[in-house]
């Protein structure tokens, strides 16, 4: 996917987002109630509706999925009948899945303005991105996050407490699209640890970081591909990485991007600037849909992510996104 349909300023020598993949995450609670936040991408893509396989086609996009989630579950002992909830971050065709995949018996938690955007949706809207089916016969949850006088918050996002126990929170992280969500999960207690599901709160990690509470340290390791280690000597520093930033306009401890994709970009980068605090903090580890930086450090399901602070998920990724820019950086310091 070319970078510059998704950030901008450019940054030469990073044209391309290969390899995308995106993530379903599996959330129990000390109960055993279970539910996953986004479904990634169907294994047959024609479960769509013809807008989005259209969609799709045109753009060229070379879309692998071997198995759906429902697959996944089944091959480690979980059933689709056990999950009470499916959340959809929001209604892009790479978060929603197959919906047909789960009973009647799951619910379907979306945010807020959901239901008033698609009162109609396909067939009876051939043109809708969503099917009226994937709904349709089950329980179909629209968050409310309370008064707006004195919302239940965690940091400066609103949340909804899901479990009622303080263990999951869905935040209110406009801006992308209607009804966009993230979710908060509480994964260790004394000491307390969190994940942070971003959903598609930005496509980058140069889009949330660097930030006024988390500037580039003047030592960056990062690991670099073969082919990036061939042309450089060694990884450049923080310094090199700050000069690019100022060399394309930007303050040093800003972002390296801002989106271009969203339905209304001063919500996506307010809520940026409100989740940057919670990326900062040790104690929370941040992971957005589409983050490549997480493979091959993450286990992965039906491991448990509840150790991520011991093995040191965070500080392996927290800066890994720097590969992207390496290029530029080294040049920038010449």
């Amino acid at each position: 996917m070319s970078v510059d349909y998704l950030l901008k300023p450019p940054v030469d020598k990073f044209d391309e987002l290969n390899n995308l993949p995106t993530w379903s995450f599996l959330v129990e609670s000390g109960q055993g109630r279970k539910v996953l936040f986004d479904l990634g991408i169907p294994k047959d893509l024609n479960v769509y509706p013809p807008t989005i396989v259209n969609d799709i086609k045109k753009h060229g996009w070379d879309i692998r999925v071997e198995k759906d989630i429902a697959d996944i579950l089944r091959e480690n002992g979980l059933k689709p009948i056990d999950i009470q909830s499916v959340i959809w971050s929001h209604y892009h065709f790479d978060h929603i899945g197959d919906m047909s995949t789960f009973p009647d018996t799951t619910d379907l938690v979306v945010g807020p303005g959901f239901k008033q955007k698609f009162r109609s949706a396909y067939p009876t809207d051939p043109d809708a991105p969503v099917r009226e089916s994937y709904w349709e016969g089950r329980q179909l949850r629209e968050i409310d996050f309370g008064d707006r006088e004195s919302p239940l918050k965690v940091g400066s996002l609103c949340a909804f407490d899901f479990f009622g126990d303080g263990s999951f929170y869905l935040l209110d992280a406009p801006g992308h699209a209607v009804g966009h969500l993230a979710g908060l999960v509480r994964t260790t207690k004394n000491p307390d640890t969190f994940l942070f599901m971003g959903g598609d709160l930005c496509h980058h990690g140069g889009e949330i970081r660097p930030s006024s509470h988390l500037p580039i340290p003047d030592r960056v390791d990062i690991p670099l591909q073969d082919a990036l280690r061939t042309r450089l000597s060694c990884c450049p520093g923080g310094a090199s990485f700050r000069r690019l930033n100022t060399r394309r306009g930007r303050k040093e401890n800003e972002p390296f991007f801002e989106s271009r994709l969203g339905a209304n970009l001063t919500q996506v980068m307010e809520t940026i600037t409100k989740a940057q605090a919670a990326d900062s903090q040790n104690s929370i580890f941040f992971i957005f849909a589409h983050d490549p930086t997480i493979r091959g450090v993450v286990d992965f399901y039906p491991a448990a992510a509840n150790d991520w602070k011991r093995k040191g998920w965070r500080e392996k990724t927290q800066w890994a996104f720097l590969r992207d820019l390496a290029p530029a950086a080294a040049a920038a310091a010449e």
